[in-house]
C-alpha cells in the first residue's frame, strides 16, 4: 500500500526524505490559490521564486510580476496575492513570475521531490485523482506561516488524508491529526478557522472575500505541475 505523510512547516522537512516521493505544496491563504486560479483562467506558466529580488529581476524578461510579503502586494509588482486578480481576460498565456511568504519557499524546499504538484481547495478532487493513480507515496507540505504551523494548510492536508484513506496508509501520526481536524472542521470550515492567525491577518487586510473563495471545494479541474523549476498545468 502506498503511504501519505504530512509536513507541518517547511521547516520540518529535513525530517522527510522526498527523492522517491510526489510532493504536494499548499498553501491555501493565498498563494496555490491564486496559482491553481491562474492556470484555470489560462495563464501559460508560473515561475516560482523564493528570493524577492529574483522575482522583480524577470519583469526585464517580460513576464508578469506577482505575489506578496506580509499579506500585502510588493511595491512595483503587476499583482498581489489575491486570486481574484488571476480571473480577468488578461491572464489569457501569460508567463508569470510569482514570489511569496510562505508558499514559494515552500515550493523551493521541495524541488528535490521526484515531482511536485500545487493543491488547494480549489482542485482538491483533482490533486486526489492523480495521486490515486500516481505510483509514488506521497507527502503533503504545509506552508504554513514563516515556518510555523497553521490550520488552514493543515485542514487541506487532512481533506486529502481523507479522500484517500482507503489506497493510501498514514506514514506517521501527523496524516491521522490532520484527518480528523478536518472531520470536526469540514461542515463549517470558515467558522472553525474564524480564530485561526492567518484569518486575523487577512482581516486586518479587510481580504475576507479571498478567505471565503479560497475554501471553495474543486471549483477548478487544474493540477499545475513543477517541471524544471516551472509551473505548467
Amino acid at each position: 500500500m502506498k503511504t501519505i505523510d504530512v509536513c507541518l512547516s517547511p521547516e520540518l522537512m529535513h525530517l522527510y526524505p522526498v527523492h522517491d516521493k510526489t510532493v504536494v505544496v499548499v498553501d491555501v491563504l493565498r498563494a496555490t490559490s491564486c496559482m491553481v486560479t491562474a492556470f484555470a483562467h489560462g495563464a501559460e506558466s508560473i515561475t516560482p521564486f523564493a528570493n524577492l529580488d529574483a522575482c522583480r529581476e524577470m519583469k526585464l524578461k517580460g513576464y508578469i510580476t506577482s505575489g506578496e510579503r506580509d499579506g500585502k502586494k510588493v511595491e512595483g509588482f503587476d499583482k498581489g496575492n489575491s486570486p481574484f486578480e488571476y480571473m480577468s481576460d488578461d491572464i489569457q498565456g501569460l508567463k508569470i513570475a510569482f514570489t511569496t511568504t510562505n508558499g514559494t519557499m515552500a515550493i523551493e524546499k521541495s524541488k528535490g521531490a521526484k515531482e511536485v504538484i500545487i493543491g488547494s481547495f480549489l482542485n482538491l478532487n483533482a490533486v486526489a485523482k492523480y495521486l490515486l493513480f500516481n505510483e509514488n507515496n506521497v507527502l503533503v507540505v504545509c506552508a504554513g506561516w514563516k515556518g510555523r504551523v497553521n490550520l488552514e494548510d493543515t485542514l487541506f492536508a487532512g481533506a486529502l488524508v481523507e479522500k484517500l484513506k482507503d489506497y493510501l496508509g498514514p506514514d506517521c501520526d501527523a496524516p491521522l491529526a490532520a484527518r480528523h481536524l478536518y472531520n470536526i472542521a469540514k461542515s463549517d470550515m470558515s467558522k472553525f478557522l474564524s480564530e485561526s492567525s492567518h484569518v486575523k491577518r487577512l482581516n486586518k487586510l479587510n481580504i475576507h472575500e479571498d478567505f471565503e473563495f479560497c475554501l471553495s471545494i474543486d471549483k477548478y479541474n487544474k493540477l499545475p505541475r513543477l517541471k524544471n523549476g516551472v509551473l505548467v498545468s
